[in-house]
């Protein structure tokens, strides 16, 4: 059943264990009730490809995921034909057949674009499945090209294959796009879609986020952690800033080592669950000793 507010929204995703806040939950609510595509840009770990998963989960829906990347074309994302069962039914059909008339041979060549033979791409897929959530995940590392293809698809809902005709959804899927903003959408990809910026948690929501998806971590543990991770993210010296999977990630660390409460010999050893590049790790430990010791 559809959601009937925002509030709704918001109280179905956290079922899943996905907190937002209002504004959030009234960008997704009217992206569902206007059958609109959702654009999410923010920071790496932000919680983007999440919400897709939590919409999808809440909804009872399939999840298709498309992951773009530098290069990625209509292919990749539509359909492509299955070349092997093709050849194989084409050499069953020679040994059944023995010999082969002209009007045979266009037999075998019409049968051999069946929809069985038919690989369908997360774009076609989602089509074909639809109700479906369709993410589109990082679509800043696409192209110029596949954009444009995208925003056709996402303006009919439908694709043609030349050989099958023309697939079209009997209910549009719910179409969530994630950005990390390494490169600027084109603005009718962006007209085409509800926008939203997602920004890290708050101190008191964090701390939320991590008591509803690590529950096993104690509300103090909880809140030491975050309190530490918010004034990394404030330093603007960090390569990439721990989001809040990183933040659960080494919650759950230190709980698993045993520890209470944070002190800077835990916090040291488990610093892989927080922070991706040897240079930011040099900083937090640096960080970490003036935080922890005072």
């Amino acid at each position: 059943m559809e959601p009937e507010s925002a509030s709704d929204v918001a109280a179905r995703l956290a079922t899943t264990g996905y907190l937002c806040d209002g504004d959030l939950a009234t960008v997704t609510f009217l992206a569902l009730r206007m059958q609109r595509p959702l654009l999410l840009e923010g920071e790496p770990g932000t919680g983007k490809t999440a919400l897709a998963e939590a919409i999808a989960e809440s909804l009872e829906l399939p999840l298709v995921r498309l992951q773009c990347y530098e290069g990625i074309d209509a292919t990749q994302a539509l359909y492509d034909w299955d070349f092997p069962r093709q050849i194989l039914h084409l050499r069953a059909m020679e040994a059944v057949a023995g010999g082969a008339s002209e009007g045979t041979v266009e037999e075998a060549e019409k049968s051999l674009y069946d929809e069985r033979f038919l690989l369908a791409r997360p774009v076609l897929a989602a089509l074909q499945q639809s109700p479906a959530v369709l993410l589109v995940d990082e679509v800043d590392r696409a192209d110029d090209e596949f954009e444009a293809f995208l925003l056709e698809v996402l303006s009919t809902y439908q694709v043609s294959i030349p050989e099958l005709g023309t697939v079209k959804a009997t209910t549009p899927p719910v179409v969530v796009l994630t950005s990390n903003r390494t490169r600027e959408l084109h603005d009718a990809l962006k007209r085409r879609c509800l926008y939203h910026w997602i920004d890290h948690p708050g101190l008191d929501r964090e701390v939320e986020i991590v008591r509803s998806r690590a529950p096993e971590v104690s509300a103090e543990l909880a809140r030491q952690v975050v309190e530490v991770v918010q004034q990394l993210r404030a330093r603007d010296d960090l390569a990439k800033p721990p989001g809040v999977a990183e933040t659960l990630d080494w919650a759950r660390a230190i709980n698993h080592l045993g520890t209470a409460q944070l002190d800077l010999a835990t916090a040291a050893a488990t610093l892989g669950a927080l922070v991706k590049y040897r240079e930011d790790g040099e900083k937090v430990r640096h960080a970490l000793d003036q935080m922890l010791r005072a």
